[in-house]
């Protein structure tokens, strides 16, 4: 049926990208800036952030519940939640955990330690996150506003036990019809959960209903689409067209692999107000010169190569693809996210709007 493209010469170019602070960033065909520049030398064995050096049993956050009523189905050796079995093709293990925690690693480097942009104060009082994975950013906004109720809400029961005093975790669907999580929040946050909302109107006004007088909304959200501006990314990129046959598949499914660039409609539809939007270009591998980019870079080169052979499982197998075909498809891609000559990266999206202080 479908097979994978032979590797190119990195020779041309696909479409540029662009980095918008403030209220623009529709989609990634808008005019760009802030090249990253490579490293002269290239990407080199030695360097310091070579791969070997991460600790995969170093994240605290991945101590899972231990409750007889949270039960986990297997196949092919991984492990996925029970609870609305397929509403999310992804895994819960250890190694989906340790991806996730590394993605939190990643977007800690690139926005200096921020853990949101919504404006909200110095003495919120409620905090809801949903999607909250392994519970690592509300644990450490919990940390950082010890007099705030802070509330995870995930599919999967894999929070640690020992968490700050004022933090907990429910397992629930933000997307039922009963929204179940309390009111008056002064933030509802998300972060890589846009290619797993199927109807991200629906929430928006969930949350919109549900925030505070004043309060915010905001999605953190990484694009998963390859795209470069020095023309070392050559038409058939392999990894490119590895993901742009990922987005078919999780379209089939019911998700828009492209919502992270899209999400000014949903919000300002809802009725959000003062929506704002922060864009940040992310190197796929430690080849910028910048050594936070680098940093970042590494972190997110890691988590995709080990988010392949999670598309190539469910999500392909969704498009009728055989295992030999699959198993292909994974192969070249991994080869290919390996190329440091090659300059990809992704763009990572913030949206944030408020709730208007008064209604009406």
């Amino acid at each position: 049926m479908s097979s994978p493209p032979k590797a190119g010469d990195p020779s041309t170019s696909k479409s540029a990208s662009k980095v918008v602070a403030g209220a623009g960033a529709e989609t990634s065909g808008e005019a760009g800036s802030d090249i990253i520049e490579a490293q002269i030398s290239g990407y080199s064995e030695d360097d310091e952030f070579a791969t070997e050096d991460w600790d995969d049993a170093s994240s605290s956050a991945s101590t899972s519940i231990t409750s007889s009523i949270y039960a986990h189905i297997y196949e092919n050796g991984r492990r996925f939640h029970k609870y609305k079995h397929g509403r999310y093709p992804v895994p819960n293990d250890d190694i989906e955990q340790n991806r996730e925690d590394m993605k939190h690693a990643m977007i800690m480097e690139i926005t200096d330690g921020q853990l949101f942009y919504s404006p909200i104060g110095d003495q919120p009082s409620k905090i809801l996150d949903l999607g909250t994975g392994t519970g690592i950013w509300a644990i450490e906004v919990a940390d950082k506003y010890p007099t705030a109720e802070v509330l995870g809400v995930d599919l999967s029961p894999i929070q640690p036990v020992w968490t700050p005093p004022n933090v907990k975790f429910i397992i629930d669907d933000c997307e039922e019809d009963e929204w179940l999580n309390g009111s008056h929040w002064d933030l509802v946050h998300l972060r890589s959960m846009s290619a797993s909302i199927r109807d991200p109107d629906k929430l928006c006004r969930a949350a919109f209903e549900h925030l505070r007088p004043g309060g915010w909304m905001e999605w953190q959200e990484q694009h998963a689409w390859f795209q470069c501006d020095d023309g070392t990314m050559a038409p058939d990129d392999a990894a490119s067209a590895f993901y742009e046959l990922a987005q078919r598949a999780f379209a089939k499914l019911g998700f828009d692999g492209h919502l992270a660039s899209r999400l000014r409609a949903p919000l300002e539809g809802a009725g959000f107000r003062n929506v704002q939007c922060v864009v940040k270009k992310v190197p796929v591998g430690p080849w910028a010169r910048d050594r936070i980019l680098r940093l970042a870079g590494l972190y997110l080169q890691t988590a995709i190569r080990e988010f392949v052979p999670v598309v190539a499982g469910r999500p392909l197998q969704a498009l009728g693809l055989s295992d030999a075909e699959r198993e292909a498809w994974r192969a070249t891609a991994v080869r290919a996210l390996e190329d440091m000559r090659v300059h990809r990266y992704w763009n990572v999206y913030f949206w944030y709007g408020q709730k208007p202080p008064t209604e009406g």
